[in-house]
């Protein structure tokens, strides 16, 4: 054996090791290192050594499927340590867990930019692209990957470029800190006066405030301050009020506020949006989105542009009918004919319209989705589809970072165990709000008997309680459940060479296909009364609250729509082609707005001032709606005659979900479906949005817009 061979194959053994003592050993979610918040230290040390010797392996030139192999391996050591630390970072109750995990995450950013700056392995890489017709599919579509990732960090600039690039990077990353500081720092407030005017239904989202410039003076001469109540204009109280509260001045005065601060926000943004332009400029594009839109299916910003423009005709129609619809319900509830609507009224009225129609209580729909009930749905789905079973495990010393974390295997009675899940669903103190999916470890052939399986965590925030059969979810909750253990699904069932490629890690106008797909089962009666149950009587969900459930849901759903093509819009026209320094973002908002929906905009209110996608999905929002197209259509295709068969889940394993990022996304989706699922556009594809349009019952109107194009 050459020297060469003997590096790889100590590649392999030592990482054939650590996935045995992953499996065996305690400390948290497995990893050995973790035993205590210290072991962060030694586990990001490890990570730094091990590299360097793949480092070192790397700069004797090995032939192109070793550089690949050994590129995927120093790309997993480091993901190990990034990936445990952001969900310690975000879950981990105990103080010194979490100082310890943002400490890693720090050192280990660092190290990520070395090698992402280390021009040994960009000419290694670069070397391997030219052997690339030596290699598989998947190590040929690596190689590439990895060089293009390697350019849009700019190494292949000149040191000048690359360090005003990297400081642009830094003040990015510094701006983005500061403007979700600022969200949680001034999240604003509204004093109301009576107390009155705030029923007992939303105290628990207020604190009581006195007045001592509205005295009372009582016949016994004794001095009472008038009672009110402080609101604070986080996002969710501002839902809640805007949803729930008849008085319409409170309500106005709530909207307004809670879409004007943080203030501070509008330069932040500005100032964000000037240096990722910058950024784009000096990668030889046109625009940040054209930048960010490059590796993504839609390939420009002209064909997300088309496709969102498409969609706004789509919608425009059905969504002036629902507004004069709520308009009208509107001026019959008040028995007055000018009552126009405002954008304080919209969640109001449509919420009392759809209960005066379909007569939902929210407390009886809760009462057939207990968190047990919910957790035997996932079962039902894995069993029905994919013939796999859910096995608890129990959790060594040390594992779990909560007493109600759950692990699970995903197991198939002729392949074995797929893969690991971890279940975080009770909400506590200082955790992540919300429901998300988090990998832990990406799955990877380690060698031709042995594959590393993937590991996942899914966390939720449902009310805590000693036994999931008390926990009663509303049907939002159990949809975002069924959306995020879509993306759970397509990490826990792929099996791909390399962990580059595993699961989620895939472009990201692609990543929420499975997550939008899997709304549909939370949704379909037929995989409901499999599981959905009264809590105390054991009965089966009945069909027509199921079918109330839909007609509520679909009520205002253009509507609904609509606004989430208007963020996208507003998302790739602030990251669009532009002069420097970029001028007032709220004016753009205001434009948009008028254009693309029945809303006025409210003068001095400034809402892209928190809405933190245009950090995190910055020029990539449209992805949201674009895997919506992909996933009506790939639900009406395939699932909705028997969405529980084995046959339609051996279709969505074999052709969609075991691939992960290893192939063209554009082919696995023709694969899956069949021609038509889209249509090619200048060098980019948009999905074909006729499925939606007929779900939507938007078929008529949709026709026109075609024939008009």
């Amino acid at each position: 054996m050459t020297m060469v061979g003997k590096l790889l194959s100590r590649t392999l053994n030592v990482f054939g090791e650590r996935r045995r003592s992953f499996s065996s050993s305690s400390g948290l979610y497995g990893f050995p290192h973790l035993k205590t918040p210290k072991g962060f230290e030694s586990f990001v040390d490890e990570a730094i050594q091990r590299s360097a010797e793949l480092i070192a392996y790397i700069s004797t030139a090995p032939p192109a499927a070793d550089i690949m192999r050994t590129m995927d391996e120093i790309s997993d050591t480091v993901c190990c340590v990034v990936d445990s630390a952001e969900l310690c970072r975000h879950t981990h109750p105990n103080r010194e867990f979490l100082q310890e995990a943002n400490k890693a995450s720090f050192r280990i950013n660092e190290y990520l930019h070395y090698l992402n700056t280390n021009h040994d392995l960009y000419n290694a890489v670069k070397k391997a692209e030219q052997e690339c017709h030596m290699l598989s599919e998947e190590a040929q579509r690596g190689v590439r990957n990895l060089r293009a990732d390697f350019e849009r960090g700019g190494i292949h600039l000149s040191p000048e470029k690359l360090h005003r690039v990297n400081s642009l990077n830094v003040e990015i990353s510094q701006l983005s800190r500061q403007y979700n500081e600022n969200i949680v720092m001034d999240p604003g407030n509204v004093d109301i006066y009576p107390s009155s005017r705030i029923p007992k239904s939303l105290h628990y989202l207020v604190k009581p405030i006195y007045r001592s410039g509205s005295s009372i003076v009582t016949g016994s001469n004794t001095v009472l301050k008038e009672k009110g109540y402080q609101i604070t204009t986080d996002p969710q109280t501002v839902a809640a009020i805007l949803q729930h509260s008849s008085d319409d001045e409170v309500r106005k005065m709530v909207y307004i506020q809670g879409n004007s601060v943080p203030h501070a926000n509008v330069e932040v943004l500005r100032r964000l949006i000037s240096a990722r332009h910058e950024i784009a400029q000096m990668m030889g594009c046109k625009s940040y989105a054209e930048f960010a839109v490059k590796p993504n299916m839609a390939t420009t910003p002209d064909v997300v542009r088309s496709f969102l423009l498409e969609m706004s005709k789509m919608v425009q129609a059905k969504s002036k009918e629902e507004f004069e619809l709520l308009t009208k319900f509107k001026r019959e509830t008040f028995g007055r004919s000018d009552g126009n609507l405002r954008a304080w009224d919209e969640a109001y009225y449509m919420t009392m319209m759809k209960s005066s129609t379909y007569k939902l209580d929210n407390s009886v729909v809760a009462s057939y989705f207990s968190l047990s009930n919910c957790i035997e749905g996932l079962k039902v789905l894995v069993q029905s589809l994919f013939g796999a079973t859910f096995h608890n495990i129990p959790l060594e010393p040390g594992e779990s970072w909560d007493p109600q974390v759950l692990k699970l295997s995903l197991h198939h009675p002729e392949e074995g165990d797929l893969g690991y899940l971890y279940l975080d669903l009770y909400s506590r103190k200082g955790k992540y709000p919300g429901c998300a999916h988090f990998a832990i470890k990406g799955g990877r052939k380690i060698s031709q008997t042995e594959y590393q399986l993937p590991v996942v965590a899914l966390v939720c925030n449902f009310p805590r309680s000693r036994s999931p059969s008390a926990v009663r979810l509303n049907h939002w909750e159990v949809e975002t459940l069924f959306h995020e253990f879509g993306h759970a699904l397509h990490s826990l069932l792929s099996r791909t060479d390399y962990q580059h490629f595993s699961g989620t890690r895939v472009v990201l106008d692609f990543a929420e296909i499975p997550s939008n797909l899997f709304e549909y089962y939370a949704w379909d009666y037929r995989v409901l009364k499999r599981f959905a149950r009264h809590y105390s009587t054991g009965e089966e969900i009945p069909r027509k609250l199921v079918e109330s459930m839909k007609g509520a849901k679909d009520m205002f759903a253009t509507t609904d729509l609509q606004r989430q093509i208007f963020y996208a819009l507003v998302d790739q026209t602030l990251f669009g082609e532009q002069p420097l320094p970029y001028g007032d973002t709220s004016s753009v908002v205001a434009e948009l707005k008028r254009q693309h929906t029945c809303w006025e905009h409210v003068e001095g209110t400034h809402w892209e001032a928190r809405f933190s996608h245009l950090l995190n999905y910055g020029a990539g929002y449209y992805s949201y709606l674009y895997a919506k197209c992909f996933a009506a259509t790939i639900w009406k295709k395939l699932c909705q005659e028997d969405p529980l068969s084995l046959t339609t889940g051996f279709a969505l394993r074999t052709k969609f979900l075991q691939h992960g990022g290893a192939r063209d996304p554009a082919s696995l989706l023709n694969d899956l479906v069949g021609d038509g699922i889209y249509r090619h556009c200048n060098g980019g594809i948009i999905p074909d949005i006729s499925s939606l349009s007929d779900e939507m019952k938007l078929v008529e109107e949709y026709q026109q817009q075609v024939h008009l194009l």
